[in-house]
């Protein structure tokens, strides 16, 4: 090489790891807070700087293993302070990468073109060090907030880290070809150009990661919005079903109350009252008795009732059905059909079947309607955006049902609340009338 080439500054390099990670730190869902994120932030950089430092000397041959543990410390760092899955914080951890060695290289970049002018004071460097850090990340920062969940979790699959890590490590082997050998086509031969090159490289690279991540990131949102709409299709074919099944049972009721005439005219009076006993109480047990004013509230109601009494479940129902009279039915069927559903579940895995106990209250209340869906709940409530955390393993395809519920309330300005009190569970819609047309 005709130009001397100065490489980075290891104490510069880890500096840009770790202000890396604290960017993803920053938009990410937390788990360390307050002093203890700080802490451990502090010891974590001095950590990865001195680590970077020691390791200077060492033959080539250990450059990559180094560099691997450099990657691992940026992984711990991002895993232990925020509240994600290993494969999240694994794929967070090569963003940053990328990200810090474009940082680092173009500061240093800078830092060459005036050294080759002539000494950089160290005063103009400290500038340049702070400057240019500071604006990349911060510009970093701006961009990347825009594309993280609400939750601050992305729940990254194997298939999706992977891609992420070929991409990463294929940008780090050609950015930095040049300082292992100068007799490739890929590699420069002077000073200026091995910088070029590796930071071209490295913003095509971070370019690449940043466009696969809105891609992940739009497949989530659809993914999302599908689930909704399949779950609100769902409910509203299952009122169709149920409908029709309690039609045809409603039609048995009358064959067998004309039965209980003929019945009637039994001789012993003994035996007579008796079989009419027992054939009353069966009717009871499938009769359509919610009468709430509402014929897709009593559907659903008596739908879930008859599975309710299946598992030992008390549904007890004090609604005003009529309140939901100009209510569109898909919105009826969505509300009650996903939290009955959501309640039953939970309460099948109660052992004791004197506490399987869901109340569903309608009732108006400042002008405003008023839902509340009651179940016996035993526990500690885990909320994440103002809603239950699933407990299902599969967080991907699961935990949609209280989310079409708000997403159905929402598009209407109604809201959702839900709370914890004592041993009970409480969702509670607050919807407000207009017009003698209710809105959710």
């Amino acid at each position: 090489m005709n130009d001397v080439l100065i490489d980075i500054p290891r104490i510069y390099t880890g500096l840009a790891e770790w202000l890396a990670c604290i960017v993803y730190i920053s938009i990410l869902k937390k788990q360390l807070k307050g002093w203890k994120l700080f802490s451990f932030a502090g010891a974590a950089l001095f950590i990865q700087a001195a680590f970077l430092v020691l390791t200077k000397d060492l033959p080539i041959a250990f450059w990559i293993p180094a560099m691997m543990i450099a990657i691992g410390m940026m992984f711990f760092l991002i895993y232990i302070s925020c509240d994600i899955t290993a494969l999240d914080a694994g794929y967070y951890s090569v963003r940053a990468f990328v990200a810090a060695e474009l940082v680092a290289s173009l500061q240093w970049q800078i830092h060459y073109f005036f050294a080759a002018n002539g000494e950089v004071d160290m005063l103009l460097e400290f500038v340049l060090l702070v400057v240019i850090y500071g604006f990349l990340f911060i510009i970093i920062w701006l961009i990347e907030k825009r594309y993280v969940p609400k939750t601050g979790k992305l729940n990254i699959r194997h298939r999706e880290l992977w891609s992420t890590v070929v991409i990463g490590a294929a940008v780090f082997a050609i950015s930095n070809l040049s300082f292992i050998s100068a007799g490739t086509p890929f590699s420069g031969q002077y000073a200026t150009e091995i910088l070029n090159i590796r930071t071209l490289v490295d913003i095509g690279g971070l370019a690449i990661l940043f466009a696969y991540h809105i891609q992940l990131y739009d497949l989530r949102v659809r993914h999302e919005l599908k689930a909704v709409q399949n779950i609100l299709q769902n409910q509203y074919e299952q009122y169709q079903q149920s409908k029709e099944s309690i039609e045809l049972v409603n039609y048995k009721y009358h064959d067998l109350k004309n039965q209980i005439i003929a019945l009637k005219a039994e001789v012993d009076p003994e035996k007579r009252k008796s079989f009419l006993t027992v054939m009353e109480d069966e009717i009871k047990s499938f009769e359509a008795q919610n009468k709430t004013g509402n014929h897709v509230l009593d559907t659903l109601l008596t739908s879930k009732n008859l599975i309710c009494m299946k598992h030992g479940i008390t549904l007890t129902t004090v609604a005003d059905g009529t309140l939901l009279n100009d209510m569109d039915v898909i919105d009826i069927s969505t509300i009650f059909g996903n939290a009955l559903d959501n309640a039953i579940e939970y309460e099948m895995k109660i052992d004791d079947e004197e506490k399987r106990l869901i109340h569903v209250s309608v009732f108006e209340q400042k002008n405003f309607l008023m839902i509340r869906i009651e179940n016996y709940f035993e526990g500690r409530l885990e909320l994440e955006e103002g809603l239950p955390v699933t407990t299902k393993k599969d967080t991907f395809n699961h935990g949609y049902g209280l989310k079409s519920i708000r997403y159905t309330v929402q598009k209407n300005d109604g809201v959702v609340s839900v709370n914890q009190k004592n041993n009970w569970f409480e969702l509670k819609i607050l919807i407000p009338k207009l017009n003698k047309k209710i809105i959710l």
